[in-house]
C-alpha cells in the first residue's frame, strides 16, 4: 500500500476548510431572519409591532385589572429629557387608554431621534393593540423644543388572567446626522 501524496491531501483540508468557511458566512447572513423567527415564535425579546393596528372594539373585562408600568430610556449620549406622564397605570383588559410622554430638547441645536418600544414579559407583546404611538415615527426637536407625544393602546381581553403587570418600555435612539 502506498501512502497518500500530501499535495492530494492538503487540496482535501483545504476544500474542508473554504465550505466551513462559506457555511459560516452563509450563517452569519441567515442569523437575524432566523433569530426574528425565533423570537417571533417563541414570544421572546419583547419585540413590539412598530406599525399602528386599527382601534377595533374589544370585549371589556370589567372583572380585572392589569397594571402597565412605563419605563422611559435615552440610549447613550442622546441629550434629550424624556418621561411618561405617568409611571403606571390600571386598565382593564379591552379598554383603550392613552398615555402622555414628553420629550424636551435642551440643546442649541436640533435632535432626530426614534423610540423603539419592548414589553415585558416579552411573550405578552401579541395582547398589546396599539392604534397611535410616537414610536412609529422620528420624532424632531427643535432647540428647546418640548412637546407632548402619545400612546393609544388596549390591552388584548384573552390575555392570560396570570398576568397583573405588563411594563411598556421606550428607549430613544439619535438618529440625527453628523
Amino acid at each position: 500500500m502506498s501512502p497518500v501524496p500530501p499535495r492530494r491531501s492538503n487540496t482535501k483540508v483545504l476544500a474542508y476548510i473554504v465550505l466551513v468557511v462559506i457555511a459560516m458566512f452563509g450563517f452569519g447572513f441567515a442569523l437575524v431572519p432566523l433569530y426574528d423567527v425565533f423570537c417571533e415564535w417563541t414570544g421572546l425579546n419583547g419585540k413590539v409591532k412598530t406599525e399602528a393596528q386599527a382601534e377595533t372594539m374589544l370585549r371589556v373585562d370589567q372583572s380585572r385589572w392589569v397594571s402597565v408600568e412605563f419605563v422611559t430610556t435615552v440610549n447613550g449620549s442622546m441629550p434629550l429629557e424624556f418621561r411618561a406622564g405617568v409611571n403606571k397605570i390600571k386598565v382593564h383588559p379591552g379598554e383603550y387608554q392613552t398615555v402622555a410622554f414628553y420629550g424636551r430638547n435642551p440643546t442649541e441645536k436640533p435632535l432626530i431621534g426614534r423610540a423603539i418600544p419592548s414589553i415585558a414579559p416579552g411573550w405578552t407583546t401579541q395582547f398589546l393593540k396599539k392604534s397611535e404611538c410616537f414610536c412609529f415615527n422620528e420624532q424632531r426637536f427643535e432647540p428647546h423644543q418640548e412637546r407632548e407625544m402619545v400612546v393609544r393602546f388596549a390591552i388584548d381581553p384573552e390575555l392570560p388572567e396570570t398576568v397583573g403587570d405588563v411594563s411598556l418600555s421606550y428607549t430613544f435612539f439619535d438618529i440625527s446626522p453628523p
